[in-house]
């Protein structure tokens, strides 16, 4: 029997020498049906994600771990990118204080009076954007599952086989919050992966699936 290998969203994860954070995201290659990335987030959230290669990545008893120490987890790739956008902004109502980007506050005169407050204030903020390796695309906790007559739940993670990390299987969260459980999806039965995850199977054939427990260590 083939041995294969789970990666949940989730999931916790630690370096030889540590715990170093938990699974955030899954990245895949589409072409190959491949896990190729996990994005592993460190405990304290200021600390940057790391795309870390599955070749580093070893699974046991409901925990991933990673041939790696942190100082070298630490030097891997950052998961994340940021640009900062500009733009301008009227500053709210007309009686609030208009502030420039040296600083400087201009007050509107009296009611009625024409007012040239010069140039618009200039408003700087950092956009994070995820990085995802050319070609591929990444699963996010929350991504939804769509049967083929609507959603049917949220997806939980992946499993693939040891050897090559080729998907078998797409772990999903379906049912309410009183009657939720845990499947496996085969493969096969996922017809795309944009805006979520696509089957040609029904919501009634996917809940008759029986329920597996998603390792995850908490």
């Amino acid at each position: 029997m083939t041995k294969e290998t789970q990666f949940a969203i989730g999931a916790k994860a630690s370096c030889s020498d540590g715990s170093c954070g938990e699974v955030q995201r899954v990245i895949i290659d589409v072409a190959s049906d491949t896990v190729t990335h996990l994005v592993i987030q460190p405990p304290h959230r200021r600390e940057a994600g790391r795309l870390v290669p599955v070749d580093l990545v070893d699974t046991t008893a409901g925990e991933i771990r990673l041939r790696c120490t942190r100082a070298e987890f630490d030097k891997l790739d950052r998961a994340e990118e940021s640009d900062v956008v500009e733009g301008t902004d009227s500053g709210g109502l007309l009686g609030d204080a208009l502030v420039h980007e040296g600083g400087e506050a201009f007050a509107p005169a009296g009611p009625g009076d024409l007012i040239d407050v010069g140039p618009q204030p200039v408003h700087r903020r950092v956009v994070l954007r995820d990085v995802v390796p050319q070609g591929e695309i990444q699963v996010r906790p929350g991504d939804r599952v769509h049967a083929a007559d609507g959603e049917i739940g949220r997806v939980r993670g992946f499993i693939a086989e040891a050897d090559d990390d080729r998907i078998t299987h797409v772990l999903l969260q379906e049912g309410h919050l009183w009657g939720r459980k845990e499947v496996a999806i085969p493969i096969s039965a996922v017809t795309g992966v944009e805006d979520g995850i696509r089957l040609n199977i029904t919501k009634q054939q996917v809940e008759s699936l029986p329920p597996v427990d998603i390792d995850q260590a908490g």
